[in-house]
């Protein structure tokens, strides 16, 4: 199949690095950089930094100059009884990294029958997770987390989770009007990472972008003290960037 290059969210990341994987795959001795650009139909201007993702994640590996094999992480993934922590290692792993990558704790989130559930995080002593004082699942108006997963939502899935949560003034800055947080929710681009600037804690900045899977709606999201709050639009705009290969492993 091949395809047409669209805008640089992370999920458009995925559909092209699952049709590299499946192109190489089918070349059990390897296959060179221009032969995947020729069956995928992707440009060598987005194929190469795909391909150096794809390397550095251990889905393909280099094995010989500009040839291309299945990596160790690819075959793991789906060797049966071990895939469930294979993935959970694999995620944890790229969590560990992304979070000295951008100075912060991260967190994976998923919208499940209902609630706001975070599935998996990394901090530090030196970056320390955000301090739950209010259950996350009753917070999802203020929270970056809550709100991106809201977004994924239509207006029907968003009514009934408020009508079940809530809204609450958890700080100042907390929005308590029930209209003006849906026409925010409805205005926020997919591709632009969702902030809360102290609206679920005073002292805390958090910045959440949408990591959805198939059906499921999930999240990848960051936390940082208020006096970091100079670095949260950078570090939000890696997070966004690195999102893809977390992405990726939700959809292997």
């Amino acid at each position: 199949m091949a395809l047409k290059p669209e805008p640089t969210a992370p999920f458009h990341s995925v559909q092209y690095a699952l049709r590299v994987l499946e192109t190489i795959a089918r070349h059990s001795g390897g296959v060179t950089d221009i032969q995947i650009a020729r069956e995928t139909g992707l440009p060598a201007v987005h194929l190469a930094p795909m391909l150096l993702m794809l390397r550095r994640e251990g889905y393909v590996l280099e094995v010989s100059d500009g040839a291309y094999a299945i990596g160790d992480s690819l075959v793991l993934l789906g060797s049966g009884i071990h895939r469930e922590q294979a993935l959970q290692n694999k995620l944890q792993d790229t969590l560990d990294r992304l979070r000295d990558s951008v100075g912060a704790a991260v967190y994976i989130s998923r919208y499940e029958d209902g609630e706001v559930k975070i599935t998996q995080f990394a901090d530090s002593p030196r970056t320390p997770k955000v301090h739950e004082w209010v259950d996350f699942r009753s917070a999802a108006h203020a929270s970056a987390v809550g709100k991106c997963l809201l977004t994924q939502l239509d207006r029907n899935g968003r009514r009934d989770h408020l009508s079940r949560h809530k809204i609450a003034r958890l700080t100042s800055k907390t929005i308590v009007n029930e209209r003006v947080l849906m026409s925010k929710l409805d205005a926020q681009p997919a591709t632009v990472p969702m902030l809360d600037l102290q609206e679920y804690a005073l002292g805390t900045v958090c910045a959440a972008v949408p990591i959805t899977a198939g059906a499921s709606v999930g999240c990848l999201a960051l936390s940082m003290p208020v006096e970091h709050a100079h670095r949260l639009r950078a570090a939000a705009e890696v997070l966004n960037r690195k999102a893809a290969p977390l992405l990726l492993s939700l959809a292997l």
